[in-house]
């Protein structure tokens, strides 16, 4: 039996993963890791800093506290990735992003890193009972059930989009949500 909490905070991850990808129009693998003054993160770092996170809190939901491996085809550990892997280090909380395309994979395996990720995390949602979801975790410097984690998830990968917003506003490619801007 399908469980509607469950389902609900599976699809909130899967949804706001649709909406965010919007906001990358205009990023190319040319322009993945430009970053503009006073910005904090680009492109490529987004979509493995994302895919990190999502991975850590389905370990978190699968009853695991600690951080557990990683997928090898996805993640390296260390601080300079490659062009199939993000490096463990170069894209978690507090990482400084740098201009170096090498470092980072293609925008489309970072697209598939971060859709892996998201998929697995909304796989282990689904699977997960309401007494499995009030569990507490510790996370950052707090802790906070799995629910509200999941719910928070929803929330990090919008943080994320509006960041990659104001990094489409500086490098000039306009909205993409109505029509195109006069040049």
């Amino acid at each position: 039996m399908t469980n509607p909490h469950a389902e609900l905070l599976a699809h909130n991850v899967l949804h706001c993963q649709a909406l965010f990808e919007r906001y990358l129009a205009g990023f190319t693998e040319a322009n993945r890791t430009t970053q503009a003054p006073s910005l904090p993160n680009h492109a490529a770092w987004t979509l493995g800093h994302l895919a990190l996170t999502a991975h850590r809190c389905a370990d978190r939901v699968r009853g695991r506290d600690d951080q557990g491996e990683l997928p090898p085809e996805l993640f390296v550990l260390g601080d300079r990735g490659d062009a199939h892997r993000y490096a463990t280090e170069s894209v978690a909380f507090g990482s400084t992003p740098t201009d170096d395309p090498d470092r980072y994979p293609s925008l489309v395996r970072g697209l598939e890193a971060m859709h892996e990720a998201h998929d697995t995390l909304a796989g282990a949602l689904r699977d997960a009972s309401d007494d499995a979801l009030a569990r507490s975790t510790p996370w950052g410097i707090g802790e906070t059930t799995l629910s509200d984690l999941a719910l928070r998830m929803g929330f990090h990968i919008a943080t994320h989009a509006g960041q990659i917003v104001d990094l489409r506003r500086a490098l000039g490619f306009g909205s993409v949500l109505g029509p195109p801007a006069k040049r």
